[in-house]
């Protein structure tokens, strides 16, 4: 299993909208990024991402796991640009910022940390025990 990191304006698509789609899921469409949708190429059913919300709350929310992988992003015509489906896992006891990620030694080479505006992103095993940890999420 791989992990990620799936960045969403929550007045665009929040975690309370992600949780409401249920297990059918939702697309991650609207990424026009070639390196957020690599990343999403490169996914596979099962891996697990977290939920940021960005913005003004600028805190991992949530777990999502990949349900369906890379496919054209009905939002366009453009063949260029593909994106997987999520479903929602659970939340976060306690979210956890951006402030928290950057306050934390340990996280100092995590994406998120260094390239906070990149949409789509890996995370390692080690990063995802941490948050996971920091967030009271167990899975």
């Amino acid at each position: 299993m791989r992990y990620w990191l799936f960045k969403s304006e929550p007045n665009t698509w929040s975690w309370d909208q992600q949780v409401a789609r249920g297990d059918a899921g939702e697309q991650w469409d609207g990424v026009r990024n070639y390196q957020a949708r690599n990343n999403m190429r490169e996914m596979a059913l099962g891996d697990r991402g977290f939920f940021y919300h960005s913005l003004k709350e600028k805190a991992i929310v949530g777990v999502v796991e990949v349900c369906a992988l890379a496919h054209p992003d009905s939002t366009t015509d453009d063949p260029r640009w593909e994106c997987v489906d999520i479903k929602a896992v659970g939340p976060f006891k306690t979210p956890v910022t951006l402030a928290d990620v950057k306050g934390d030694p340990r996280l100092s080479g995590m994406v998120l940390a260094n390239n906070s505006r990149l949409s789509v992103q890996p995370v390692t095993e080690e990063e995802w025990r941490i948050i996971c940890e920091m967030g009271g999420f167990s899975a």
